[in-house]
């Protein structure tokens, strides 16, 4: 293994083409972007059209994500080159293997993050606030000396912050005079921490599993201080907080939404599972519309919740109402 990572590093890898500083851009996962529509639906339900150019107010937000997001991923392939070569399969990322010029690279980040945050601002200024911190976990997420992801917990807390922005960003293009409830974003935030938390078990599973623990503290310093059984407890902690603040949501806003409860767990426990199998699509959260029983679960989970958005159920109330069992 020595031998081979010392192969890796003296090879004079060929100069970047446009092709690769393009693939750096990773349009293939705009795929994440669909975590935008729960915000799109919820100010709609809750607060209603409150934009006066809705359509080009969605198609501006659009652009501004799909823009900032690639130029994190800019900035996340530059600076972790040296650390996805010791990757199983990142190791044939662009920036690996091929040498780039930081300078264009620069230009690239600065250029998308522009047009990111020109789009942002001319829809309104939520917008622009969401998209701005959008930008910033960027730079605390990849960049030296802050560098969240290599410190345990940390990474994983720093990362997921990206799930409630997209939300406030779908949020502010149908009303961008107000904010989500505090409970939605807070409920966003620990289930986008429970996504990123599989993702490091599954990443841990296999990759020590096959090439050891030290080759995985290698391609990132955060697993060093990280056990299987650290990873399983996490993803159980993340997951009770993301459903207990999602409960007082359906409590608080409409006691119908109550309904969906029983799939919200499946789906937890679905993709729990699933992270566990080896080769797991948790590894590559782009890729999870493939997976159709995830996917058959998720319409469920939709399909609940705009009926029971719609439909009203005034026994359900007696939930939310304190009520005993006398024996007299």
């Amino acid at each position: 293994m020595a031998l081979m990572d010392s192969k890796i590093e003296t090879r004079k890898p060929p100069a970047a083409g446009v092709r690769q500083y393009l693939a750096i851009l990773r349009l293939d996962h705009s795929t994440k972007h669909i975590f935008i529509v729960p915000g799109i639906i919820l100010a709609w339900l809750l607060r209603g059209a409150r934009s006066e150019h809705l359509a080009a107010d969605i198609a501006l937000g659009l652009v501004a994500a799909v823009c900032v997001a690639s130029a994190n991923y800019v900035i996340n392939e530059w600076f972790d080159r040296d650390f996805d070569r010791h990757h199983p399969t990142k190791s044939q990322r662009a920036a690996v293997q091929s040498a780039m010029d930081g300078k264009i690279i620069g230009l690239e980040w600065l250029v998308l993050l522009a047009i990111g945050l020109v789009c942002a601002a001319a829809s309104s200024r939520l917008m622009l606030l969401a998209s701005s911190i959008f930008a910033l976990q960027g730079v605390v997420y990849n960049v030296p000396p802050l560098r969240s992801k290599d410190k345990a917990y940390f990474d994983v807390i720093s990362e997921s912050i990206n799930n409630p922005l997209r939300l406030l960003i779908g949020w502010a293009m149908v009303d961008p005079t107000s904010l989500p409830p505090g409970s939605v974003i807070l409920c966003y935030w620990f289930g986008g921490a429970f996504l990123m938390a599989a993702k490091r078990l599954s990443e841990y599973r296999e990759i020590a599993a096959s090439h050891g623990r030290e080759l995985l503290a290698r391609y990132r310093a955060s697993f060093a201080d990280y056990s299987e059984v650290s990873l399983t407890a996490s993803c159980l902690s993340y997951s009770l907080f993301s459903v207990f603040f999602l409960s007082v949501f359906l409590v608080k806003y409409r006691i119908e939404y109550i309904l969906a409860m029983p799939l919200v767990v499946m789906l937890f426990t679905t993709y729990f599972s699933m992270s566990t199998s080896p080769g797991s699509s948790a590894q590559k959260p782009e890729k999870l519309y493939g997976e159709r029983g995830l996917m058959l679960i998720v319409l469920a989970l939709v399909a609940v919740f705009l009926a029971a958005s719609f439909v009203d159920m005034p026994f359900l109330a007696r939930l939310a109402e304190q009520h005993y069992i006398t024996l007299e």
